[in-house]
């Protein structure tokens, strides 16, 4: 328990940003070998980043990024915010993160004052409960000499898969396509303070980890696969009731599409209860490369 709740603990001091001058904030990057920098992490560091300059009465409801350059792993990342506009119910922020000089990413997102109104929802998929399935390490312990680092990397979300992890699927003897959709269950690996902007950013991290998977199941591809090209393009998020991100919460995804190397993925996150809680929209670069 305390190796996880360091790992939890590790991200936690990633998403407290460094002020360095008005609406100007930066943010690390883990001690971890990484070809580029993870985009859960910049999302989320950017959404900190816009909740510094709101007031704790306006809670976040909505996100919109894009992901337009790859993040270097090796150096921080400046974060500059635009108050765009302080309204009655509703304040906008826009953020841009920069590396060396240049835009790797920008963020628009809005809060709003809670306020009573008409209320439904779908109903949760039905889905095992976690503590049937297997932890990452478990699961992936046969693999462990391929897989390497990425085995050993901490993890500071808590993620189960219900059925079996795309990798798995793609090193099994007779790899099978699969219909693009897969059920996880999610949760910080620890606790976490009671400060609903931390927990949104760090549901925003772990949002980013498994979604676009659902794009390549159908096609025995993974996003290490010498012969394909990944990489997240956009990313959309809308908050819709209070939640913890440290209790387990079930991400159900879908690709309804993929095409022109772009693929697309769709998640709905429940709390335990059945409450719909997060809606989440990706689109991803799925390039594969034609070698000679």
């Amino acid at each position: 328990m305390a190796a996880m709740q360091s790992a939890l603990d590790a991200l936690v001091q990633l998403l407290d940003l460094e002020p360095i001058e008005v609406n100007i904030f930066r943010g690390g990057n883990p001690e971890e070998k990484r070809a580029r920098t993870f985009g859960g992490l910049v999302a989320g560091q950017a959404l900190v980043a816009a909740g510094r300059t709101v007031g704790p009465d306006r809670l976040v409801h909505s996100l919109h990024a894009y992901f337009l350059r790859p993040g270097d792993a090796s150096a921080p990342v400046v974060y500059e915010v635009d108050r765009i506009r302080d309204g009655r119910s509703f304040t906008t922020r826009r953020v841009v993160a920069i590396q060396h000089g240049e835009t790797i990413f920008n963020l628009q997102t809005s809060f709003q004052v809670p306020e009573p109104g008409v209320d439904h929802q779908l109903p949760m998929p039905e889905a095992p409960g976690p503590e049937t399935l297997a932890p990452f390490a478990e699961r992936y312990a046969p693999y462990k000499e391929h897989l390497g680092a990425w085995y050993d990397r901490p993890r500071p979300i808590d993620t189960r898969y219900v059925y079996d992890p795309p990798r798995l699927s793609v090193m099994a003897t007779h790899p099978t396509p699969r219909p693009p959709r897969q059920t996880v269950w999610i949760r910080a690996d620890g606790t976490l303070p009671d400060d609903p902007l931390l927990h949104a950013c760090v549901v925003t991290y772990a949002s980013d980890m498994t979604l676009l998977d659902s794009v390549l199941l159908p096609h025995d591809l993974t996003w290490d696969d010498p012969d394909f090209m990944g990489a997240s393009l956009d990313h959309a998020i809308w908050f819709h009731r209070p939640f913890r991100a440290d209790e387990w919460l079930l991400y159900d995804q879908e690709s309804p599409s993929a095409s022109n190397a772009r693929g697309i993925g769709r998640g709905e996150i429940f709390t335990r209860d059945g409450r719909l809680v997060v809606s989440v929209v990706q689109e991803g670069l799925a390039r594969v490369i034609r070698r000679p």
